[in-house]
């Protein structure tokens, strides 16, 4: 992040401009919406910015930005459409302590101007850093015509009855009012009787926000998918926009963390096989400590919560501490990895069942029915397998699969670090030493589009 967006209060502040043409009259149209004062130079200004000053809406000097002009100034645009002027003016402006705006000369501009979509006081600020001014129009475009212009209304009436909110308690039980008030009672009432009838719903509901008895935690247990946020489904994202708390494994991308409220507190409970974890018991109490307080927990886990996460043992936690719960199912990796190769996991002719496997268990290395693993055509999809590598390559071929049965391995799949190698059962421990991330592997799979030879065994890795 190159430009950090903020919100600057402009509140009788000064602003300068330099320049009188179409440039300057495209920063104005959004500067004059402002509580700023607005002072323009320009020898030759534009018609509209001489009305302007007529009007008393900014005030107007004919000549050209000189030494102290700029003294006591927050923002200064250069928009004389000029690259030796603007560059002048810049550097007076720099000196004389202002933050500067150069139109379209984003490498010497202190800040930029992004595209907003204006629902005073709800304003949303869409930035590109200047990478892709089209691609912020466009979404700009998207907000205008998905937000009802009552929104700005509701938001200027909520904002005057802030201070009379406050007599409920901070957190939880003030959110949940101003989010009935926001998306239900607000825009009802708005709708039904205007204004005044905005108002007299705020004191309504406040007074039945205040005679609620406090609300009782959950838990969701939300699958977090393989890690690629667009592989989230819609539930995940809504539970993990209303959380309070998210326990979440190690895992978990920074990307789908993003997603979550920010308010939220976080906790990383993350377990590595063979490795630094955190108990399951430690887990299990911080689950139930801040539901039972009267917390939304998520305890987001990678992929699929059913699959390989200790799901059964935190329910029984939270069941016996008497907190209600729901599972979110996410997509396992197994899914998100095979798409990757562009394979299927069964294939009428090759196999009608395939099977998902540990490559360890709590006390070591998982055993497993190795003679139906390593039948001809079986396919079988490991996880956490990266130690236990050797010791499924020697069960399997001990139980009499061939040393060139088709092995791939995904590694961080859905991601953008992911990497696919392809090799056979005998190079599958020597393939894993390369691995360095969370991956998953399929016996009896090749990649669709991996037509090359492993030579003397050796993984190749595959580019898709």
């Amino acid at each position: 992040m190159q430009h950090f967006p903020i919100f600057l209060n402009v509140h009788d502040t000064r602003i300068v401009l330099s320049g009188g043409g179409e440039a300057a009259l495209a920063k104005l149209r959004l500067l004059l919406k402002t509580e700023a004062n607005i002072d323009v130079f320009a020898a030759t200004p534009a018609q509209e910015i001489v009305r302007w000053a007529e009007d008393g809406r900014l005030r107007l000097f004919r000549r050209a930005v000189n030494n102290g002009d700029i003294s006591g100034t927050a923002l200064f645009y250069a928009a004389d459409e000029n690259a030796a002027e603007d560059a002048r003016t810049a550097a007076i402006a720099r000196r004389e302590g202002a933050l500067v705006n150069i139109v379209d000369n984003l490498q010497d501009s202190v800040f930029i101007t992004p595209a907003i979509v204006d629902r005073d006081p709800v304003m949303i600020a869409i930035g590109t850093e200047g990478a892709a001014p089209v691609l912020a129009r466009a979404i700009k475009a998207d907000l205008e015509a998905r937000l009802s212009p009552s929104l700005g209304i509701l938001a200027r009436i909520g904002k005057a009855f802030r201070p009379v909110a406050e007599r409920l308690p901070s957190g939880l039980k003030r959110r949940n009012f101003w989010s009935d008030f926001y998306f239900g009672a607000g825009p009802r009432a708005l709708e039904a009787a205007g204004v005044e009838g905005v108002e007299a719903a705020l004191d309504d509901l406040l007074a039945s926000h205040l005679a609620l008895e406090p609300r009782q935690g959950r838990v969701d247990f939300v699958g977090a998918g393989p890690g690629d946020p667009e592989l989230l489904t819609l539930k995940a994202r809504k539970a993990l926009d209303q959380a309070d708390v998210i326990i979440h494994d190690r895992l978990v991308s920074r990307e789908v963390l993003e997603l979550a409220r920010r308010e939220a507190v976080f906790f990383d409970v993350g377990k590595e096989g063979f490795g630094p974890s955190t108990s399951q018991e430690a887990i299990n109490a911080l689950i139930v400590e801040h539901a039972a307080n009267g917390a939304h927990v998520v305890r987001l886990k990678s992929g699929d919560p059913t699959v390989f996460g200790r799901l059964d043992e935190e329910i029984e936690a939270v069941a016996a501490a008497g907190v209600d719960w729901r599972i979110v199912p996410g997509i396992t990796a197994a899914s998100a990895a095979v798409a990757a190769i562009g394979q299927s996991l069964t294939q009428r002719g090759r196999n009608s069942s395939f099977r998902i496997l540990t490559g360890h268990d709590v006390q070591g290395f998982a055993e497993h029915d190795w003679s139906g693993l390593a039948r001809q055509g079986a396919v079988t999809a490991i996880y956490m397998g990266k130690k236990s590598a050797r010791f499924v390559q020697g069960r399997l071929m001990m139980y009499g699969a061939a040393a060139d049965a088709p092995v791939t391995i995904v590694e961080n799949a859905s991601q953008p670090g992911q990497r696919v190698y392809a090799t056979d059962l005998d190079g599958l421990a020597l393939a894993m030493a390369d691995v360095s991330g969370p991956a998953l592997t399929f016996i009896g799979l090749s990649p669709r589009r991996a037509m090359v030879a492993v030579e003397n065994l050796n993984p190749k890795e595959i580019a898709l």
